[in-house]
């Protein structure tokens, strides 16, 4: 396990790949930015919108995936504000077992703000069953609500015969999921190829589900788009002060709800991210012991690129928070996948990269590598 010598990206995160300098491929990328011509970019924007025009009798002119939280909120916005754009907004909704009523209200918010907004709400029981599959077989449960979340905008805008889609950061060079890279910075027509979408259907039919409850979690084939003329353009790449912190400072601003049950419980360091739902602080944790990082993490390297944390003072709360938990939110986890804690526990061991973590009582434990430093 190697770290970047910028900031605290390791080298286990799936799809990256450093370069010769050690450097990962997010502050290559964001050392890039400090040339780049903004007002360029947004004509490049300008571009793009004048590319796809509003069909006759169409009301909407794109669509942006959303879920009400900080990110999506920022994109309506800016798109409708900034550019006289009339966008349709998605949104995957969970199950009334776990979105939160946070997220009802933010989801509400965006209502409220004006938009026209899309709920996209597959079969409840389906989804319960996917998720205690995916856990089973992947130790992740989000392997298939993250495929509907995926699929469910590209399959409206197809219904709708909408073809400019919307999405926020480009993970390829934003994270460093280097598979999902499209022609150029903004062409997001490979977000196919990102990790949490490379599984597929076939586990999912495995587990007992048919091929018509699967619907909602097919993501649209390369055929489909080119059919249909679909291009999806990640809106963070024209906007030069993109960033998790950036972007609730405007969405709060207006009225967005965020999260106060502390970064000791979620790994969320400013309390913004996951806003629909708790069970994603369980699944952090999970890709903490598989990977050896978790949401601080992310946060870290964002504010060490950025300038506003040292990496030094990175370290200090990545190796303090990086593994966050709280006992109620995994024991809602568990009653909801219809497993014990206990079974929770032997899943997450039996998945747990043993080069990175000692085991105690058949639990990973204490770090084997050094949080900047790797192994």
């Amino acid at each position: 396990m190697k770290y970047c010598k910028r900031c605290l990206q390791p080298d286990t995160r799936p799809n990256t790949i450093f370069g010769v300098d050690g450097v990962c491929p997010a502050c290559t990328y964001f050392d890039a930015l400090r040339t780049v011509d903004w007002e360029e970019r947004l004509e490049i924007l300008r571009r793009v919108l004048k590319s796809y025009p509003r069909r006759k009798g169409q009301f909407h002119d794109c669509i942006i995936g959303v879920s009400g939280g900080k990110d999506s909120t920022r994109q309506a916005l800016f798109l409708r504000d900034k550019f006289g754009v009339n966008p349709l907004l998605v949104c995957l909704s969970y199950p009334p077992e776990q979105v939160t009523e946070r997220g009802v209200d933010n989801l509400s918010n965006l209502v409220e703000l004006g938009f026209d907004v899309v709920v996209s709400s597959p079969a409840p029981g389906t989804w319960r069953k996917l998720k205690r599959a995916g856990f089973e077989k992947f130790t992740n449960s989000f392997r298939s609500t993250e495929m509907a979340l995926f699929a469910c905008v590209p399959q409206i805008a197809i219904r709708y015969g909408i073809k400019l889609i919307f999405w926020g950061e480009n993970p390829a060079l934003q994270v460093g999921d280097m598979k999902s890279l499209g022609r150029n910075g903004y062409d997001g027509n490979n977000l196919r190829h990102l990790n949490t979408l490379s599984s597929g259907l076939d586990w999912m039919a495995d587990s007992g589900v048919s091929l018509e409850e699967l619907i909602p979690y097919r993501y649209p084939k390369v055929a489909e788009f080119e059919r249909h003329d679909l291009q999806i353009v990640y809106l963070g790449w024209f906007m030069g002060d993109w960033s998790n912190v950036n972007n609730a400072m405007y969405a709060c601003g207006t009225g967005i709800e965020i999260r106060t049950d502390g970064v000791e419980k979620t790994g969320d360091l400013f309390g913004v991210t996951a806003l629909d739902e708790d069970f994603t602080p369980v699944n952090q944790l999970i890709k903490f012991y598989k990977f050896g990082f978790g949401r601080v993490t992310d946060y870290a390297n964002e504010e060490v690129r950025l300038g506003r944390m040292t990496r030094e003072r990175g370290v200090e709360i990545v190796s303090k928070y990086d593994d966050a938990q709280d006992e109620k939110y995994i024991q809602d986890y568990c009653d909801y996948l219809g497993i014990t804690v206990d079974e929770f526990w032997r899943q997450v061991s039996a998945a747990a990269n043993p080069s990175l973590f000692e085991f105690e009582g058949g639990r990973p434990t204490r770090r084997k590598f050094k949080v900047g430093e790797g192994l």
